[in-house]
């Protein structure tokens, strides 16, 4: 049944969906536009704007936490995590992406909710500006066909 469907777009109809977003202020001129692109996809899916809820923290280790807070709190029928991480000259870009993410899919298993990990990890600016608003709007294009999807397994 599922195998016919391969390769094929999911449901992307966000009415009645409540949605949860978590975005880090670090790199805030990046995760700014992350989130005004999320947003706004989320609205053309048709996700009405008072059922997304967003909650900003310093960076992207603390995304995890903030998310696990929203997911106890109940409500929601996803999240997502927006943030950025550029690498520097140290070993510490490895630390942030490496756990933020291990964090996020923790929350999303432990929960059983979607979320969408959008916390950039790039070399330099640039491509952290290069994908702003494509990664904003796949974010919210993947909480709400996961959404669908798990309604209807």
């Amino acid at each position: 049944m599922f195998g016919a469907d391969k390769g094929k777009a999911g449901k992307l109809d966000g009415k009645g969906l409540y949605i949860g977003i978590v975005q880090a202020r670090w790199n805030a001129g990046i995760t700014d536009s992350l989130l005004e692109a999320c947003t706004g996809e989320l609205v053309k899916l048709g996700v009405a704007e008072d059922h997304i809820d967003v909650v900003k923290v310093p960076g992207a280790l603390e995304i995890p936490v903030a998310l696990q807070a929203l997911a106890e709190k109940g409500g929601y029928d996803a999240l997502v995590a927006l943030g950025c991480v550029i690498r520097g000259e140290t070993y510490h870009f490895e630390l942030v992406a490496n756990e933020s993410a291990a964090g996020v899919t923790r929350v999303s298993l432990d929960y059983q909710l979607p979320v969408a990990n959008v916390i950039l990890t790039t070399e330099n600016l640039a491509q952290a500006q290069e994908r702003q608003v494509e990664k904003g709007v796949d974010a919210a294009r993947v909480v709400v066909e996961m959404c669908n999807l798990l309604d209807e397994l």
